[in-house]
């Protein structure tokens, strides 16, 4: 491992080349109290003593509070209005048709990994879900795979193969937390064999959209990772943890039924079928777990002489937290204008927005709804296992400093030292 190298420019920000591997995580849909309630119950042994040795402090996630968008900040170190994903799932300007914003095509950035690498670092990526693999893994020299294919995994794309071998465990179901004990047992495998100079682990959310802090499950969820992250810090890594988003219960807490707006169905008996068009950023392949139900939604409207009698009307309806223009939303949260409706609707804390009942399959929620989307979900931990006590007072830190945290502030604390 070189550690004479300059820092690495990126999206307008340097970070310090590694002194010792640097391992990055993205535990998906952390809410912060996942963790303390963990620690409290005595689940969390290593995290315990990194509270009270290292960092342990609290930053906002970018908005909408969806995986993509927050794990393409992660990895750019930049809003949504840089790196132009602002949700999984948009209306393509350029097409018409609503489309999954995870082609590598509407990245408009690169990334401090594919960065690093260019530069001759030696960096891994390993993910949850495919859907974030090739965004993550975007003009990336090194390794890169998911968990739900590494059974698919070759040399030629994904830089590795033979990875079920490799890790000595059997590819998950993609609804299950094995889905994430994958990325960490092949995360510590890699880091025994390469030692790599950089490593971004992402997991997903099923076990926290099914399961409150503190429950039996989840506390038995992160005890998981914490024995992961020892590992990986007794192999002298690095260690910085932050979360995509947070998770609030959205349900009726006597019927356990969920709570829903159903947009598309208000605006077409305000103005008939056809007025505006409802789109749910929160939309992917998965959506057995979230029935595609979160707490921001958009809104595109043809008739622009409409739109503010339309915010004016959402803004009336209970468990409507805010419904903003498009100005003010993508000013406020940071958003590429282009690819974000005429209007922004944001849920109450335990509201979510959807079009009409028959657009969504709840069939798969066999426990109360869970899920995330707004400001609400919005607070997430940041994390790392090194000291820092020049740790900026005031500052408000964002998921996305976290490379800035762990390459930066962290190293130059452990230089001092």
């Amino acid at each position: 491992m070189r550690t004479d190298k300059d820092p690495i420019l990126v999206n307008g920000r340097r970070y310090a080349w590694p002194q010792a591997p640097v391992v990055v995580v993205c535990v998906d849909g952390s809410e912060p109290a996942y963790m303390d309630e963990a620690i409290a119950a005595g689940q969390m042994p290593w995290l315990a003593k990194v509270r009270q040795a290292g960092v342990y402090t609290l930053a906002d996630c970018v908005i909408p509070s969806f995986t993509n968008p927050n794990n393409l900040s992660i990895v750019t170190g930049t809003p949504p209005a840089v790196h132009g994903i602002a949700g999984n799932f948009f209306l393509d300007p350029d097409s018409g048709d609503a489309v999954m914003m995870n082609d590598p095509k509407f990245l408009r950035c690169g990334t401090i990994l594919a960065a690093f690498a260019d530069a001759g670092a030696t960096v891994c990526v390993v993910t949850a879900k495919d859907k974030l693999r090739r965004q993550l893994g975007h003009k990336l020299k090194g390794i890169c795979f998911s968990s739900e294919l590494a059974d698919r995994a070759t040399l030629a794309q994904n830089g590795i193969d033979d990875v079920v071998a490799l890790v000595g465990k059997p590819v998950p179901s993609v609804y299950s937390a094995d889905l994430s004990e994958f990325i960490f047992a092949a995360g510590v495998v890699l880091m025994e064999r390469d030692r790599p100079d950089l490593m971004y682990l992402s997991t997903t959310d099923y076990v926290q959209h099914k399961h409150a802090p503190g429950t039996p499950l989840a506390n038995a969820f992160y005890a998981m990772m914490d024995g992961y992250w020892a590992r990986l810090d007794a192999l002298g890594a690095t260690i910085a943890l932050t979360a995509d988003h947070g998770m609030n219960a959205k349900h009726d807490p006597q019927s356990g039924a969920p709570n829903v707006i159903y947009l598309q169905d208000l605006v077409d008996d305000w103005f008939g079928a056809g007025a505006a068009r409802v789109i749910l950023p929160i939309t992917d392949p998965y959506v057995a777990h979230h029935g595609a139900l979160g707490s921001f939604a958009t809104i595109y409207v043809d008739d622009a002489g409409r739109r503010e009698e339309i915010i004016a009307r959402l803004a009336a309806v209970d468990g409507v937290l805010e419904a903003l223009d498009n100005a003010v939303a993508c000013a406020r949260f940071e958003l590429p204008p282009e690819r974000v409706g005429d209007i922004v609707v944001l849920g109450e804390r335990h509201m979510t927005l959807g079009g009409t009942p028959a657009g969504h399959d709840l069939s798969g929620l066999d426990v109360p709804l869970r899920s995330h989307g707004g400001p609400t979900e919005q607070c997430v931990p940041l994390i790392c296992n090194r000291p820092v006590p020049d740790l900026p007072a005031g500052r408000r830190w964002r998921n996305f400093d976290v490379f800035d945290l762990a390459l930066n502030y962290a190293q130059l604390s452990s230089t001092a030292a």
